[in-house]
């Protein structure tokens, strides 16, 4: 395959779903990531091919490594290379606060948002550094505003969560620098994607609009922008980067 090919995890819907749509856009081969939701992978498969766009899907639960570890070989085995990697799968659960959370709970938030995403870029660097053989590449990390919120009273694991990601981002970016490979992240705020429902909250971003400076919540294609940004060459000189669009929070 002489075309770039990009993995975005947690791609079915939401941030994912629109980074898949605009790199494909773009002239990537796109690998839709996705766990439960076949039929919006499907349609999201769909209407990049209809569009012109080359993609494929792979399904792989993000807090299982053997998974992570097969989703990886489907790659090289199709696609003979990884350009850029998009660690964006996340989840989060009904909203707690802290004195409520529960070990299985928070197993699962972190063994998916960390250490998932540790993993990810683990399998990613060995196929994109110079050290292996690689021709280098991009990892743009998804993390939140909640990193720096703390988000109390609703999602303070899920914050801590995004807390590790952004420490990461920044360790990571340092250590393969010099490899080939840029490592950066968006931090975006409150996005108008079906996250929120997964938290019992349906219309949390229109509860929460009066309080952003800009006075509304964001739409996934525009955090796809950034992230199309950092993966492409005109963000060659960023490295161990994070961009917030939170609309001034």
């Amino acid at each position: 395959m002489t075309q770039p090919v990009v993995l975005i995890t947690g791609a079915g819907r939401g941030i994912g779903a629109a980074t898949a749509k605009l790199l494909a856009q773009q002239g990537y081969f796109v690998v839709i990531n996705y766990v439960h939701d076949e039929d919006s992978a499907q349609k999201l498969l769909a209407d990049i091919r209809s569009g012109g766009g080359q993609a494929m899907l792979v399904r792989a639960d993000l807090g299982e490594e053997a998974q992570i570890l097969a989703m990886f070989a489907q790659i090289d085995s199709h696609c003979g290379r990884l350009d850029a990697l998009v660690n964006n799968a996340g989840i989060l659960m009904t909203q707690s606060p802290v004195v409520e959370l529960t070990n299985v709970r928070l197993e699962r938030v972190f063994k998916v948002n960390v250490i998932g995403a540790f993993l990810c870029c683990r399998e990613a660097v060995k196929r994109m550094s110079s050290l292996s053989g690689g021709q280098g590449g991009a990892i743009v990390n998804v993390s939140s505003v909640a990193a720096r919120t703390g988000s109390p009273g609703e999602y303070v694991d899920y914050a801590a969560s995004k807390g590790a990601i952004d420490s990461l981002t920044r360790g990571l970016a340092l250590e393969v620098a010099g490899q080939g490979i840029r490592v950066n992240a968006v931090r975006p705020g409150f996005i108008h994607t079906g996250i929120h429902a997964d938290g019992g909250e349906p219309d949390r971003v229109k509860r929460l609009a009066p309080r952003i400076p800009l006075g509304r919540g964001g739409e996934p294609a525009e955090v796809a922008e950034a992230i199309a940004w950092l993966l492409s060459d005109k963000a060659s000189y960023a490295t161990g980067t994070i961009i917030d669009l939170a609309g001034g929070i």
